[in-house]
C-alpha cells in the first residue's frame, strides 16, 4: 500500500529548481530473446500489418511449461502416446554412397527405425506423433542447425530458424509477414508461377529485373531502385526481393559469388529483404562440354571440399539479417516429406512463429522422423555423399538434354551471347535463327528464348496488330508441340504480374520463350521428345 501523502503540506513545498534533473525512469529488463530480437530493430518497419498484430497462441505457449522437470501437467489436452496404435516404424533406405547415376543393379539399404519410445534413436513415436511445438521435434532440428552452420557459414551469428512445410508454405508465410495490398515486388525476369499466384490476389505488383545466362543482372537493379524516387513515384518503392539464385526455375542461370555480393549491397544500401529460395542450391553444375564424353567424376570422399565447391549462399553474404533463406528437402530426400526450413533473424521469427502456431503447426510427425532418424543415421558426411550422387545424377541428365539438341539441332556452339548459343533448324544451311539457350549450370531445367522476328506468323500477327503477339504466336506453336505429343512449359507462366494493364507486355519482344525439364524422362524417352521438337520446329520455320 502506497504512503499517505499531507495534500495541504505537500502543496505548500517550493517548486524544484529549473536547473533540477528529473529522474528517468528505469529502462524495461528484456528477456534473453527479447534483447536478441531487440538486435534487429532496424528491420521491425518491414514487418506488415497483420503480422504485427499476432500475438502468442495461449494454448501452444503453455507447452513449454509441460516440459519442465517435475511438473505434473493437468493442463494439455494432449490424447496418451499409449493410444497410438504404431509401435515402431521401419523403413527401408538407400546406403547414402549409392550413385545412381551409375544405374546401379543392386543397392546396398540401411534400416531405419523409429520406435514408440526413445531407445536408442534419435526421437521416438511418442514424441513424433503428438501435439508439439510449431517448430518440430528438437533432434531434427539441432541436426539441421548444425548443417547449415557448416554448410553456408552464415554471415552473422545471431540467425534462427523455423520449420514449416515445404518452400511453398515457407513462401506463403514470408509473403505474408512482408507484403501488403498495394506493394511492389523485385523478382527476376522470368518468376516462378506458384510463387506470384501467391501474391496477385494480396494487391501485390512485379517489379521486373533483368536477367542474362548468370541471372538477375545487379546493375539493372541499382539502376531501377536509384532512379525510382524521380521515376516511379508515387508507386511504393519496393522493400523484397524473391529470387532463386541457383538454378533459376525457370532458366536454369546461377548467381555467381560476386553477383551475389553486389546485389546484396545494392540491397543494403536500399533497405531491401532478399528471399532467397533455394530448392536447388546443391544441384549445381560442372560445365557442359559439348560433343563430350561425359565421364563420371570420382566419388566424393571430402565432404568439406564438396561443400566449399558450392557458390556461397545469400546467407553467407548476410551480415545484418536481411536474408531470409528458404531450406528444403524436397529436392534433396523427396517432395512428399513436405518439409523445409525458413533461416532468418530472430525478429522475423518470432513474427513467424506466431503464425505458424495458429496455422499449419509442425509438418507431419511421420515425416520429421523418418527424415530425422535418417539424417541421424547417414551423418553429416553421409548426407553430403548423397547430395554428390544428386548433382551427378542431375550433371548426366543435363548432358543427355544438350546431347539431344545438338543431334536434333544445328548449335553454332561459336556463336555464343548472354542468351546463349545459336540454334538453326538442322539441313537448312542456317537460313534463320530459331533459338538461343544455355546449358543449365544448375538446377533441373533448360530455356529456351526462341527468335521469332524472321517468322512469317509472327509478321502477321504484327501487322494486324493483334494483342500480345508474341504470346498468341507461342500458344499456337505450343498446341501444334501437344499434336506431336511433346509437353513444353510456355514462358508466359513465368511473366511477372505487373498489373492488368501490362498484360499485353511480352516479357522480351519479338521472342517467345519454352521450358524444359530434364529431371525425370527416361534417357531415350527425353531423345524421341527431343526429335518430336525438332519436327515441329522445322515444320514451323519452313511452312510458312
Amino acid at each position: 500500500m502506497a504512503p499517505s501523502v499531507d495534500i495541504r503540506t505537500h502543496a505548500a513545498q517550493p517548486a524544484p529548481a529549473k536547473t533540477h534533473v528529473p529522474l528517468k525512469a528505469a529502462p524495461p529488463t528484456l528477456s534473453p530473446e527479447e534483447a536478441l530480437r531487440a538486435k534487429f530493430a532496424h528491420l521491425e518497419h518491414h514487418i506488415n500489418s497483420l503480422s504485427r498484430q499476432r500475438a502468442p497462441s495461449p494454448l501452444k505457449d503453455i507447452l513449454k511449461f509441460m516440459r519442465i522437470d517435475g511438473m505434473i501437467s493437468l493442463a494439455g489436452g494432449l490424447p496418451h502416446p499409449s493410444l497410438f496404435p504404431f509401435d515402431s516404424i521401419h523403413v527401408s533406405t538407400y546406403d547414402s554412397a549409392t550413385r545412381m547415376a551409375e544405374n546401379p543393379t543392386d543397392i546396398a539399404k540401411v534400416d531405419v527405425c523409429v520406435e514408440k519410445d526413445l531407445a536408442g534413436h534419435s526421437t521416438d513415436l511418442s514424441t513424433a506423433l503428438q501435439y508439439g511445438p510449431y517448430n518440430g521435434i528438437q533432434p531434427l532440428m539441432n541436426w539441421m542447425a548444425k548443417f547449415i552452420e557448416h554448410a553456408y557459414h552464415p554471415g552473422y551469428p545471431d540467425w534462427q530458424m523455423i520449420m514449416d512445410g515445404g518452400s511453398t508454405d515457407g513462401w506463403a508465410k514470408v509473403a505474408n509477414l512482408l507484403l501488403e495490398d498495394g506493394d511492389n515486388l523485385l523478382v527476376e525476369a522470368h518468376t516462378y508461377p506458384s510463387g506470384q499466384a501467391l501474391w496477385i490476389p494480396m494487391g501485390v505488383t512485379a517489379v521486373p529485373i533483368e536477367m542474362d545466362m548468370d541471372g538477375l543482372v545487379p546493375e539493372v537493379l541499382a539502376r531501377i531502385l536509384d532512379s525510382w524516387d524521380a521515376e516511379r513515384l508515387p508507386q511504393r518503392k519496393p522493400k523484397v526481393l524473391y529470387c532463386v539464385p541457383v538454378g533459376q526455375n525457370p532458366t536454369g542461370s546461377t548467381l555467381t559469388a560476386e553477383r551475389k555480393q553486389q546485389i546484396y549491397d545494392i540491397c543494403v544500401r536500399h533497405d531491401i529483404v532478399i528471399v532467397e529460395d533455394d530448392p536447388y542450391y546443391f544441384m549445381q553444375l560442372p560445365t557442359y562440354r559439348p560433343g563430350g564424353p561425359h565421364a563420371l567424376p570420382p566419388p566424393v570422399t571430402d565432404a568439406d571440399a564438396f561443400l566449399t565447391s558450392m557458390v556461397p549462399t545469400f546467407l553467407h553474404h548476410d551480415r545484418d539479417g536481411r536474408v531470409i533463406r528458404l531450406e528444403t528437402v524436397s529436392k534433396t530426400v523427396a517432395p512428399g516429406f513436405r518439409t523445409g526450413f525458413i533461416v532468418c533473424n530472430p525478429l522475423f521469427q518470432e513474427r513467424l512463429a506466431r503464425a505458424t502456431e495458429v496455422a499449419t503447426q509442425a509438418p507431419s510427425g511421420w515425416s520429421q522422423a523418418i527424415l530425422c532418424e535418417l539424417l541421424h543415421t547417414w551423418g553429416h558426411d553421409g548426407y553430403v555423399r548423397w547430395l554428390a550422387g544428386i548433382r551427378e545424377t542431375y550433371a548426366m541428365r543435363r548432358d543427355w538434354i544438350c546431347d539431344s539438341i545438338a543431334t536434333h539441332f544445328d548449335v553454332d556452339w561459336e556463336d555464343a551471347n548472354a542468351d546463349g548459343v545459336a540454334v538453326y533448324n538442322k539441313d537448312q544451311n542456317r537460313a534463320a535463327l530459331v533459338f538461343r539457350f544455355v546449358p543449365p549450370a544448375a538446377g533441373m531445367f533448360l530455356w529456351l528464348k526462341l527468335d521469332l522476328e524472321a517468322h512469317p506468323a509472327y509478321r502477321r500477327l504484327c501487322a494486324a496488330r493483334a494483342p500480345a503477339p508474341e504470346d498468341a504466336w507461342a500458344a499456337a506453336f505450343w498446341r501444334e508441340l501437344v499434336v506431336a505429343r511433346v509437353l513444353l512449359t510456355p514462358g508466359t507462366y513465368y511473366k511477372p504480374w505487373q498489373g492488368a494493364k501490362a498484360a499485353d507486355v511480352p516479357a522480351a519482344p519479338g521472342h517467345a520463350f519454352f521450358r524444359l525439364a530434364f529431371s525425370t524422362t527416361p534417357r531415350d524417352e527425353l531423345d524421341e521428345g527431343i526429335r518430336r521438337m525438332a519436327e515441329v520446329f522445322r515444320a514451323s520455320w519452313t511452312s510458312v
